[in-house]
């Protein structure tokens, strides 16, 4: 199971997540859903890491659920593959909630759930070449666990035309739809992770944290009293705080920020 996805931490706070199973372009069965689930959970309670970039040493980035464990669980009770199922949104929400900012390298086809894993991320910079498809109406099933996150990425219109067609979305238009970031040449693929990975080291790592949290916690309310005192006493104690103030110090300075990083 281990050898499924690997995981580096440089020195500059910049972990790196490789699906690694090749031979089936990196879809994902029940043992590869637990050890990214354990890995992002090692992540993302790492003081360290700053910058989490999610690739794929496959010439896909995914194939999604792998179907051989997709026929073996049908073949158990209703409530086995519910609990089944639920591991698989846990793994998707666990990606979506990390508290760093999180990079999809997509260097090739997302299919099914790679679709999701793409959109569960905050960023993704992908190369013209990269093809994505919600192919699950095509074996009679319904993308279900990953919708949360792709409507989000993409919109409800988007979804359902390009869940109830099962058509494939070139680049260019994932890139408009919003589930690309960031396109980029295949040889310039990591050059420009790289630069994106620059930019966000540069930012405060309580900032952004507390940035994630606070897109999560206004998006879905009404716009008044409770939105009112929410982003209000997250700024006035984020001015107050260590890293605000050398933030704004830095920048007074014209100097480079010394950021800190604590859980």
């Amino acid at each position: 199971m281990s050898q499924t996805v690997n995981y580096q931490l440089d020195d500059k706070g910049v972990a790196t997540v490789t699906l690694s199973r090749p031979e089936v372009q990196n879809a994902f069965d029940d043992l590869m859903i637990e050890r990214l689930i354990q890995i992002f959970d090692e992540v993302n309670n790492e003081p360290r890491a700053r910058v989490m970039l999610l690739k794929s040493n496959a010439k896909s980035f995914s194939a999604g659920a792998d179907l051989a464990w997709m026929e073996r669980m049908a073949g158990y009770d209703f409530d086995t593959n519910v609990s089944d199922a639920e591991r698989m949104a846990d793994m998707f929400n666990t990606l979506y909630h990390m508290r760093i900012p999180t990079v999809a390298v997509v260097n090739g086809a997302a299919f099914g759930g790679g679709v999701g894993l793409v959109a569960a991320c905050d960023f993704a910079v992908g190369q013209p070449s990269a093809l994505f498809c919600l192919s699950e109406v095509g074996l009679g099933l319904a993308p279900s666990v990953i919708s949360p996150f792709v409507i989000e990425c993409i919109g409800v219109k988007a979804f359902k035309r390009a869940a109830i067609s099962g058509m494939r979305i070139s680049a260019e238009q994932a890139l408009h739809w919003g589930l690309l970031s960031h396109l980029a040449e295949e040889d310039t693929l990591n050059q420009s992770t790289e630069k994106l990975t620059q930019q966000l080291l540069q930012n405060g790592p309580e900032a952004m944290a507390a940035t994630k949290q606070l897109a999560n916690d206004v998006a879905y309310r009404e716009i008044g009293p409770q939105t009112k005192q929410h982003t209000s006493h997250l700024i006035a104690s984020m001015r107050g705080s260590i890293e605000g103030r050398e933030g704004i110090s830095a920048f007074l300075g014209k100097r480079s920020a010394a950021w800190k990083v604590s859980l």
